[in-house]
C-alpha cells in the first residue's frame, strides 16, 4: 500500500516533550499544526505562513478541534528575522513541504537556526526527487538541504523515509 504523509508517524522520528515550544514555517492551513499541538500539550505551537487563506482554515480547525496551543503569525519567513520569534526560544522548527517552494533556501534555515534553543531541532520533510506525484520542478534533494544546514552551522542527526513521495531530515543546532 502506498502511505502518503503521515504527519503522527513522522513527528514521532523525533523525541518530543510535551512541554516543547515550536514553530510551522509555512505552515498553510495546519496539516502538521494540529498534530504537534496534541503532542505539545503543554508547549506552544506557533503557526506561521504568508498567505491569509490558509491560515483562516487553521482558525477554524483550532477552534473546531479546540486547541488552546496554538499561536498563528501571518508572517514571511523568507525574510530577515521573518517568522517575528525571539532568537532562541523554540525547541522544534518544522519545514514541511515548504523549501521546493522557497528561492532562498539558506534564509529560511537561517532563521530556523535562529530561533532555536542550543540542542534544538528543524524536522525537514520533502519530495523525493523521482517521486512520481507532486511537483515536477524545484524540488530540492535531502543532499542539497545538508549542504545548506551545514553552511548555516546546523548539524544532521538523522534521515529517514517520510512515506513512499518524501523524506525526512532531523538537523540540529
Amino acid at each position: 500500500m502506498n502511505e502518503f504523509l503521515n504527519p503522527e508517524k513522522i513527528l514521532n522520528e523525533i523525541d518530543l516533550r510535551e512541554n516543547m515550544n515550536a514553530a510551522d514555517f509555512g505552515c498553510g492551513s495546519g496539516g502538521w499544526v494540529a498534530p504537534l499541538a496534541h503532542k505539545l500539550e503543554k508547549g506552544t505551537v506557533y503557526a506561521i505562513d504568508v498567505m491569509e487563506e490558509p491560515l483562516s482554515a487553521l482558525r477554524n480547525k483550532i477552534e473546531m478541534q479546540r486547541l488552546a496551543n496554538i499561536n498563528i503569525i501571518k508572517s514571511d519567513v523568507e525574510a530577515k528575522n521573518g517568522s517575528k520569534l525571539i532568537s532562541e526560544s523554540l525547541d522544534l522548527v518544522l519545514l514541511t513541504n515548504l523549501l521546493f517552494q522557497i528561492e532562498d533556501k539558506k534564509i529560511v534555515l537561517e532563521e530556523a537556526k535562529r530561533v532555536l534553543k542550543s540542542g534544538g531541532e528543524v524536522l525537514v520533510v520533502e519530495w523525493l526527487a523521482n517521486s512520481s506525484l507532486g511537483p515536477q520542478q524545484e524540488r530540492v534533494s535531502a543532499e542539497e538541504v545538508k549542504k545548506i544546514a551545514m553552511e548555516v552551522g546546523l548539524k544532521i542527526k538523522k534521515e529517514f523515509g517520510a512515506g513512499n513521495y518524501h523524506y525526512g531530515l532531523v538537523l540540529t543546532k
